[in-house]
């Protein structure tokens, strides 16, 4: 039956909608059949590692009370979130790999990004966090107890966690507003925000310039502060006349350092940058960085170069064997 003039139009807007319902089908990270099984068994072994190493940290921290400090309480919280933001994204590319299946609805693909924005943006502002502790460990070792007693601790915490929450709302609620007629196949391994606008065929700017405002803001921000507790950090360190103290204080750091120099690095080459020059090989080696190699190796840092944490374990491993 010939379409009436004007159908065509109502027509092609019900298919575009349809279409947004229907979700999408994620790439992943390779096509190549001979490598689903060997990937899986890579990432699960990953995965794995990263449960019980943060688990493991979690419940010492918890079980320990000489370990119920500022410090350790953001460690915790780091732990949580590595624990979160992974098994959004790792569970669901194990069933793709293991099934075939890459399917993914659009619901559960707005879902899927919005926790792992939430969850990113928390990591980032527990490790300025914890830069600012380590500030007032090494530079105010006197007064560290008064200027950030367990309320100024859970304060922080708090604002850490809603400002991260709310971070993504903007995004969350203009990309499921989009249409993606153009094609339904994410060039990723989940549905991450700049694979998922390279897609619409509608305007993106807005969400482009909210993710670079945001983004800017947030890394920018963060970035400084932390510069600058080091910054004070480093000049307190070189004042110690002793060089088994500088290095005694300096090591206090390197854990934190290490971790968000991998951190920030990612997160800059991934987002603050214009949608156009979108690499998905590049994007992809990035995200598994932040996604797998940080939430694997952050445990490792900090067991090994803290001293109260092995202590901890080795009181821990006593205890169990009696």
């Amino acid at each position: 039956m010939p379409l009436m003039p004007g159908q065509s139009g109502i027509f092609s807007m019900k298919t575009e909608n349809q279409h947004n319902l229907t979700g999408f089908s994620i790439l992943g990270l390779t096509d190549t059949p001979q490598l689903q099984l060997p990937l899986f068994i890579i990432f699960l072994v990953l995965y794995f590692l990263i449960i019980c190493g943060n688990s493991t940290i979690f419940l010492i921290i918890l079980w320990d009370p000489r370990l119920h400090t500022p410090m350790y309480v953001f460690l915790v919280n780091l732990a949580f979130v590595d624990i979160t933001y992974t098994s959004c994204i790792l569970p669901k590319l194990l069933k793709m790999l293991i099934t075939q299946n890459k399917a993914i609805s659009f619901l559960g693909c707005i879902i899927q990004m919005y926790f792992f924005i939430f969850l990113a943006c928390t990591e980032i502002l527990l490790l300025v966090a914890m830069a600012y502790d380590r500030y007032l460990a090494i530079c105010h070792p006197l007064r560290y107890f008064i200027l950030l007693s367990f309320r100024h601790c859970a304060i922080l915490i708090m604002i850490a966690w809603t400002i991260s929450f709310l971070s993504p709302v903007g995004h969350a609620a203009l990309i499921s507003q989009m249409s993606f007629c153009a094609s339904h196949i994410i060039n990723h391994f989940f549905c991450d925000m700049t694979p998922l606008l390279k897609l619409s065929c509608s305007d993106t700017f807005t969400v482009e310039l909210l993710n670079y405002v945001e983004g800017t803001i947030l890394g920018f921000f963060t970035f400084l502060l932390t510069v600058i507790s080091y910054v004070f950090i480093i000049a307190n360190i070189l004042k110690i006349k002793s060089k088994e103290g500088r290095l005694k204080a300096f090591s206090t750091c390197t854990s934190h350092l290490t971790c968000i120099t991998v951190y920030y690095g990612t997160i800059v080459c991934l987002y603050v940058r214009p949608i156009s020059s979108y690499s998905p090989k590049q994007d992809k080696f990035f995200s598994l960085l932040y996604i797998v190699l940080v939430p694997m190796v952050n445990p490792v840092i900090y067991s090994l170069k803290n001293q109260d944490v092995k202590d901890a374990l080795k009181k821990l491993k006593d205890k169990m064997q009696f």
